[in-house]
């Protein structure tokens, strides 16, 4: 209330209060960039398959031989106890994809400007591909390796070239690939994931 003087008497005049603006900041919540996206994430699907071949080769190197003793009928029998090297074959391959994954799902990572599904999925589907080629180039690579350079005679000791038996072992790289950009991307909290692009 405020007074205002008319002749002698104050009479009091009602001042309207001021009008109270209230700001309100709109976020629009980012939307998944397919369409900018694909380009970037087949360049991404084609490095990692090509990542496949050298791993495939490392395999190679480090899968052990199974020692095998030839038959007088021509088969060849396992030593005592090296019949585990198929596991040890296997188990080695699983490991190394496992964690050339999780070091692939974490460079992927770092590409920040293309954060998102759809690079994940090429991420992944790259890791697929890798794990076949590095499945056929390190089988070949390892048969080249232990290739025998004459026939053996009965008795003799050869050492048969590592081999993967299942395809079970191609599902750790793009499980790794998936379990790492998956717990980066739930570490970073961010609705656009930190991309900068937008």
């Amino acid at each position: 209330m405020a007074e205002q003087p008319v002749g002698e008497r104050a009479v009091p005049v009602r001042v309207p209060p001021a009008p109270a603006f209230e700001y309100y900041y709109v976020v629009q919540r980012p939307r998944v960039v397919v369409r900018r996206d694909l380009l970037p994430g087949f360049s991404v699907l084609s490095v990692i398959s090509l990542v496949g071949v050298p791993v495939g080769w490392l395999w190679s190197l480090l899968a052990p031989p199974q020692n095998a003793v030839v038959q007088a009928d021509g088969a060849l029998v396992p030593v005592t106890g090296e019949s585990y090297h198929r596991l040890d074959a296997l188990m080695l391959f699983v490991l190394i994809g496992l964690g050339v994954g999780l070091l692939t799902g974490i460079a992927v990572w770092m590409l920040r400007e293309r954060r998102g599904p759809v690079v994940m999925l090429a991420a992944t589907l790259g890791s697929v591909l890798a794990a076949f080629l590095a499945q056929r180039t390190g089988v070949g690579a390892a048969g080249s390796r232990y290739a025998l350079e004459t026939a053996p005679s009965v008795g003799d000791a050869v050492a048969l070239a590592p081999v993967l038996e299942t395809w079970w072992g191609l599902l750790a790289w793009p499980l790794g690939t998936a379990l790492a950009y998956g717990c980066l991307a739930a570490w970073n909290g961010l609705d656009d994931l930190g991309r900068r692009l937008g």
